[in-house]
C-alpha cells in the first residue's frame, strides 16, 4: 500500500500540469483579456461586475495615463486602445506579463506554482493566496456543514428505506427527497428568504453575512450561536438538493448486501437485526458511499455555492472565482484552479486510503495504475 501511495503522490504534479496546461490553452483562445478590461475602465465602458472590483494595480495606472494622438495603429490589436500612447500599452503588457510569448508565460507560471507562489491579482492589488485565505472561511463553512448534514441525514434515511423497502415510508421519503432534488438550490434559497428572512412572512434569520457586526465583542457561546444563526438558511438551501442521490445510493447498497448469503447466515444464527445491519452489512455497503465523500465535499466547497453566496451576500471563493473569470483576472483564475485541483487530488487519495481502512481486503497497491 505504501508503494501505491508513493505512486499516486508522484502522479499529482503531472496531473496538475495537465489541468493547468489545458485551461491555459483555452484562455489563450478566449476573446478579451485583462488589458481590454483595463482599457474598458479607462474608457468608462466597464460592466457592473468590473465596476465592483477596486484596487491600485494596473487599473489605477490606467487612470493616470494621458492619451496620445495618432497612436491608433500602434495599439490597434487591443479593443478600446485607439488614441492611447503606445508606450502606455507596452508598459501595461509588461506589468501583466503579456510582453512575453504564451509558452514563456506558462513555464514561468508553472515554476511559480511549484514554489506555491500563486502571484497577485491584476485588479485587487493583493496576493492570490491572501484572497483565497480571506474567502475560504465562507466557502468552507458552507461546504463542510452542508456535506456533513447531507451524510448525517442521508445514510440513516437510506438504511431505513432499505429495511422498509416498498413500505409507505419508503415511497413517501422517496417523493420527498426527489422533490428536494428537483428544486434548484437558489430557488429554495429565495423561498427561505421570503418565508424566514423578512421577505414577506417571518423575520427569524439574518439575510447577509457570516456573522453579526458585533461578533468580536460576544462571548464564545454567543459567537457560536450567532454563527449558526447566520449559516442556517444558506446551509439548508445548499443541502436540500443533495439528499436524494446519497439516500438512494445508500439504500441500493444496503439492499444489495442484505440479500447476500452471509446476511442470511447471520440471521439464521439468531443475531439481533441491529447487529446484522450495523455489524455486518454496514461495513460492506458503505464502501461506495465513502468513495463519493471527497467528490461531494469538493462540489459543495467550490462549485455548488456561487449562487448561494450571491443570494445571501456571502463573499466566498465561489464568488471570487466567478468575478475573476468575468474580469479576466488570470492570476486569481489559475491560482484558485491550482489550489482546488491539488486539494481534489489529495482528497481522492484520502478516499482510497479510507477504502482500505474500512475493508483491508481492498489493496490498491496490488493493482497497476
Amino acid at each position: 500500500m505504501l508503494a501505491y501511495v508513493v505512486r499516486r503522490l508522484l502522479l499529482i504534479p503531472l496531473t496538475l500540469l495537465g489541468i493547468i496546461g489545458v485551461n491555459f490553452l483555452f484562455v489563450q483562445l478566449a476573446p478579451g483579456g485583462p488589458i481590454e478590461q483595463v482599457l474598458a475602465r479607462l474608457e468608462g465602458q466597464t460592466t457592473d461586475a468590473t465596476a465592483r472590483i477596486s484596487g491600485t494595480g494596473a487599473a489605477e495606472t490606467a487612470r493616470a495615463v494621458p492619451r496620445a494622438a495618432g497612436a491608433a495603429d500602434a495599439s490597434s490589436k487591443y479593443r478600446g486602445a485607439q488614441g492611447l500612447d503606445p508606450a502606455f500599452i507596452a508598459d501595461l503588457e509588461r506589468q501583466m506579463g503579456f510582453d512575453k510569448p504564451p509558452l514563456t508565460r506558462f513555464l514561468m507560471m508553472v515554476k511559480s506554482y511549484a514554489a506555491f507562489d500563486l502571484g497577485s491579482s491584476y485588479f485587487r492589488d493583493r496576493r492570490v493566496v491572501d484572497l483565497i485565505l480571506d474567502k475560504l472561511p465562507v466557502s468552507a463553512s458552507l461546504g463542510i456543514w452542508s456535506t456533513l448534514i447531507i451524510y448525517l441525514v442521508s445514510i440513516p434515511l437510506g438504511i431505513r428505506k432499505a429495511v422498509k423497502d416498498g413500505s409507505r415510508f419508503d415511497v413517501a421519503s422517496s417523493w420527498a427527497v426527489i422533490v428536494g432534488h428537483a428544486v434548484p438550490g437558489f430557488l429554495f434559497a429565495i423561498l427561505l428568504i421570503i418565508v424566514f428572512a423578512g421577505g414577506r412572512y417571518l423575520d427569524w434569520f439574518p439575510l447577509r453575512g457570516l456573522t453579526s457586526d458585533d461578533w468580536a465583542d460576544l462571548s464564545w457561546p454567543a459567537r457560536v450561536a450567532d454563527y449558526a444563526w447566520h449559516m442556517a438558511l444558506p446551509v439548508t438551501a445548499l443541502s436540500i438538493g443533495g439528499f436524494a442521490g446519497l439516500t438512494m445510493l445508500t439504500k441500493n447498497a444496503f439492499l444489495e448486501e442484505i440479500n447476500k448469503q452471509y446476511v442470511l447466515t447471520a440471521r439464521a444464527k439468531g443475531l439481533p437485526e441491529r447487529r446484522v445491519l450495523y455489524g455486518h452489512v454496514f461495513r460492506n455497503a458503505m464502501l461506495v458511499v465513502i468513495a463519493g465523500f471527497p467528490a461531494a465535499l469538493i462540489g459543495m466547497l467550490f462549485t455548488g455555492s456561487v449562487l448561494i453566496e450571491v443570494i445571501f451576500s456571502l463573499d466566498g471563493i465561489g464568488l471570487l472565482g466567478f468575478e475573476a473569470a468575468m474580469n479576466r483576472d488570470y492570476p486569481v483564475m489559475f491560482g484558485t484552479l491550482y489550489a482546488f485541483s491539488l486539494l481534489g487530488l489529495v482528497l481522492s487519495l484520502v478516499s482510497d486510503l479510507t477504502y482500505h481502512a474500512v475493508d483491508p481486503r481492498i489493496d490498491f497497491g496490488s493493482r497497476e495504475l
